[in-house]
């Protein structure tokens, strides 16, 4: 305790100790905390450590799960769910070296048939690496893979995807002047980005085609720069001056949107600018991706169930006039023997046989399907049509003629 001697205050010697022995104790206490919390700091970092090393483990060994089974999973993409992917093509045609052609075909299940016989003409003539991208509905699935499991083509590298008919909603009506109901899939060809999310180019077609060449002919269609695809032009092609020579059924843009609009005038799009064919394309969907092509091509769609833009009398299917606009001299060709068309449009043959013969994809385009209605070279088309071992589906015109027979 102080002190006060001669008017000063005075500390005895032992105070001092005692105030450095109090000061020691607080140090080593202060010291021993901060190793306790450091110590704490490092078990929580060492248990983070450790649990994200459980996580990317668990990750990569749910990934080699996956590739053992076969699997490609995509279901967080909106209104498109993956159902099955099967990569069982013969060891020799799967060439790491050789670029993935991605294939997307429509398959609905009235005309499955189509599908099937599209896939098998491609398959055969073709030793590329090819992965087809089957787009369907829900209920159709099942039927499309037993078709597939039991037949030649269960070698093939496929997925099938459901399609989400969601996507469609305030952007298309059935048109009542027209007599005909929305048929969803033809719409899964404004999808191609999200269909194929991991590839730069992709094949669209549409299930009445047949393909008598290599598709990697036609994958190799070059596109100029600042175009995401490239189709047949309806004035161009060789296929479309047979028609015009002999039934004057030229398109153009006026059979398609209805120029008395304010809107589609506004554009400055020529009425008389030759159409094209959107059954076939081929489609860089990195630049699609860039230039945001699906959401204008929805864009356009909202517009016309709004205010009505199409043509009252359609030259075709509603899914070419948002194509028209959005495209509208920002398009490449593709070679006029890689979409020979209008097979469908009587039942009479157009072309000589030599032509078909020479033809690297024919398309029955219109009214005449060769599986339904008596078609032009329906026996070129039944060469790679396999039955349908379910028997749901059958050719239309097989009973008419057993029919004829009685």
């Amino acid at each position: 305790m102080l002190r006060h001697l001669d008017g000063h205050f005075h500390v005895p010697a032992d105070f001092g100790a005692c105030f450095c022995f109090v000061g020691l104790k607080t140090n080593i206490y202060i010291r021993q905390k901060r190793k306790m919390s450091f110590r704490k700091v490092n078990i929580i970092i060492l248990v983070l450590v450790v649990a994200l090393f459980l996580l990317v483990l668990h990750h990569n060994f749910l990934g080699l799960s996956s590739l053992l089974r076969n699997e490609v999973s995509d279901s967080g993409i909106v209104g498109f769910q993956p159902i099955d992917f099967v990569p069982n093509v013969p060891r020799q045609a799967v060439d790491g070296r050789q670029e993935e052609i991605p294939v997307v075909i429509a398959a609905s299940e009235d005309r499955l048939g189509g599908a099937i016989a599209a896939i098998n003409s491609i398959q055969h003539n073709t030793r590329s690496n090819v992965m087809f991208y089957i787009v369907t509905l829900n209920g159709t699935a099942d039927h499309l893979r037993s078709w597939l499991s039991s037949s030649t083509l269960k070698s093939i590298r496929y997925k099938i995807v459901d399609f989400d008919t969601k996507l469609l909603e305030g952007k298309v009506k059935d048109d009542p002047d027209q007599g005909e109901s929305v048929k969803p899939l033809t719409f899964a060809r404004f999808y191609l980005p999200i269909l194929v999310p991991s590839a730069k180019k992709a094949i669209y077609m549409d299930d009445d085609i047949i393909v008598q060449g290599d598709i990697l002919a036609l994958y190799n269609t070059p596109l100029k720069p600042g175009h995401a695809a490239a189709f047949s032009e309806d004035c161009d092609s060789a296929s479309t001056k047979v028609v015009i020579r002999g039934a004057g059924n030229q398109y153009n843009y006026i059979g398609y949107l209805d120029y008395k609009k304010e809107r589609i005038r506004k554009l400055s799009m020529k009425a008389s600018t030759c159409s094209f064919n959107p059954g076939v394309f081929v489609a860089n969907l990195t630049e699609w991706k860039r230039q945001n092509i699906t959401n204008q091509l929805e864009k356009w769609m909202k517009l016309n169930v709004e205010e009505g833009l199409y043509s009252r009398t359609l030259a075709g299917s509603t899914t070419t006039p948002p194509l028209l606009i959005v495209f509208y001299q920002q398009h490449s060709t593709i070679d006029p023997m890689w979409n020979v068309r209008h097979l469908g449009s009587s039942a009479g043959k157009r072309y000589s046989p030599q032509f078909v013969k020479a033809a690297k994809l024919l398309h029955w385009n219109g009214h005449f399907k060769p599986w339904g209605r008596t078609a032009s070279y329906s026996d070129v088309w039944e060469k790679w049509y396999i039955p349908d071992p379910t028997g749901k589906f059958s050719l239309i015109r097989r009973h008419m003629e057993v029919s004829n027979t009685k």
